[in-house]
Parts: C-alpha cells; sequence; structure tokens
C-alpha cells in the first residue's frame, strides 16, 4: 500500500478552513460571554433562602449536566423545529452552547462563592455594606480569582464542542473539514489541519484567558511583585557577601553590665564609677 500525505490539494481551501475558524471562535466567545453572565445568577439563585428557586435551578443545572450536548442541540434545533419555532444554525448553535456552559459555570462559580469564609461576609455587613457591593466586592471577586483557571478549562473544553455543531450544518471548522474532504478525498490530511487549527485556537483562547486573568486580578501582581522583592533584599545578598564581612555582620554584640534597666558599654560604666 502506497499511501503519502499530500496537502497540496488543500491549498485553495486556506480561505474556508479560516472561515471556519473564525466562526468556532466567534461562537465561543459569544457563548462564554452570555453563559458566564447568567451562570453567576444561577450561582447565586441556588444558594438563594427562596426554596423554589433554588431547586428550579438545581434542577437546570442536573439537565444539562447529565445530558450529552449533542441531544440539546438536536432538541432546540429539531425539537423546537417541530413546535413550529425555526432558528438559523447559528444561533441554534450558540444558543445550545450558552445553556451548556452556564449550567458548568454556575456550579464552578458556586463553588467559589461557597469558599468564601464567612467571617469576611459578616465583616462587611459590620461596615454597613450594601448587597451588592457585599455580593460583587466580597463575595464574587475572589470566587473568581480562585475558580478561574476551572473556568478558562471550560472555555476550551465549549470551544472543542463546538465541533457537534456540524450535525445540523452550522458552518464551524468540523463542518468545513466535512466539506472539504468529501470534495478533494484528502480525509487524512483534512483533519491534520483541522486538528492543527484547534490547537492554534485552544493556545490563543489561553493566552487570552491569562492574559484577561491578569488584567483583572491585580492581587496576583501585587504578590509576585512583593516576591520579587523579596528575593531582590539584602538578605539574599549574605551568603555571596565575603567570610570575613559575613562573619563580622553575625558576630553578636559582646555582653555588658546591664545596670538599672539599660545595658551599657563596660568603659562607659567604669568611668562613671572613676
Amino acid at each position: 500500500m502506497n499511501f503519502s500525505l499530500d496537502f497540496s490539494s488543500l491549498a485553495p481551501y486556506w480561505p474556508v478552513f479560516l472561515r471556519g475558524a473564525w466562526l468556532t471562535l466567534k461562537m465561543t466567545t459569544v457563548a462564554v460571554i452570555v453563559g458566564v453572565s447568567i451562570g453567576v445568577i444561577i450561582a447565586f439563585a441556588k444558594s438563594s433562602k427562596n426554596v423554589l428557586v433554588a431547586r428550579a435551578c438545581g434542577a437546570y443545572i442536573e439537565a444539562v449536566r447529565n445530558t450529552p450536548f449533542l441531544v440539546q442541540i438536536f432538541l432546540l434545533y429539531f425539537g423546537l423545529a417541530s413546535l413550529g419555532v425555526h432558528m438559523p444554525t447559528f444561533a441554534a448553535a450558540v444558543l445550545a452552547m450558552i445553556i451548556n456552559i452556564a449550567a458548568y459555570a454556575a456550579e464552578i462559580i458556586r463553588a467559589g462563592i461557597d469558599s468564601v469564609p464567612r467571617g469576611q461576609i459578616e465583616a462587611a455587613e459590620c461596615l454597613g455594606l450594601s448587597t451588592w457591593r457585599i455580593r460583587w466586592h466580597v463575595m464574587l471577586q475572589p470566587a473568581i480569582e480562585r475558580v478561574y483557571p476551572a473556568l478558562t478549562s471550560q472555555f476550551l473544553l465549549m470551544m472543542q464542542a463546538s465541533a457537534m455543531a456540524s450535525q445540523i450544518s452550522a458552518e464551524e471548522l468540523t463542518a468545513i473539514a466535512n466539506t472539504v474532504q468529501s470534495d478533494t478525498f484528502r480525509s487524512l490530511e483534512t483533519y491534520i489541519v483541522v486538528a492543527a487549527l484547534y490547537l492554534v485556537l485552544s493556545v490563543l483562547v489561553k493566552l487570552l484567558a491569562y492574559g484577561f486573568g491578569e488584567y483583572i486580578f491585580k492581587r496576583r501582581r501585587t504578590i509576585r511583585r512583593a516576591a520579587l522583592l523579596a528575593r531582590r533584599s539584602p538578605k539574599s545578598m549574605l551568603p555571596h557577601l565575603p567570610m570575613a564581612s559575613a562573619a563580622g555582620a553575625l558576630t553578636p554584640v559582646s555582653h555588658a553590665p546591664f545596670i538599672h534597666g539599660v545595658s551599657k558599654p563596660r568603659d562607659v560604666v567604669e568611668g562613671s564609677a572613676s
């Protein structure tokens, strides 16, 4: 069996691949922004004192997390169409992604909120802060900072799961690959290119998430700057000093008699006695 990789037949399709990658990135961006915003509301609502609201949010989270994402897309696209509600493929795919990521983000953020010490919240209440200021400054911001790596991983998983939108003919990257390989009959080369594009998109999302985290979490920069200054302090330079100066720096003060609670040198005491 003679087989060799040949990417030359895919050269005319590069604009098509880039268009599919751009659509995938756009779908993920819209889903992440809207989904996380809804997830924050659901996270607080699940901890609400209203039992019905808390149970409804819990039921929504369990329903989404325990059903396949592909089935959710089919329910929105084909199920609503059978009821007379017809949506474009892009809108159906993005809506399914929003519903999915909102449930996962809500549970992640709720775990971060539960990790905030109760005493910190009570201290804010004693200071007379309003409920919204307590939830934003005291609860939500520290919670997001703690669970930010988990949220970033969820963003990447959502971008990769967007490939299932090809099942409803949404023209994202995987759907473009299916079209190209059916035209060129170069399946291996086509999916190698698609895998490389997904890898580039994943690295891009990681870099964007890291930069965004460094911008909004100022405490990280402060801690890192303090650690850098501590490494550059004179104490760290002490082992590099000559032996004589280091020994002199570590030599204790000679013993002097203790008179009336004040330690004075011996010659000063003797001079005052004479």
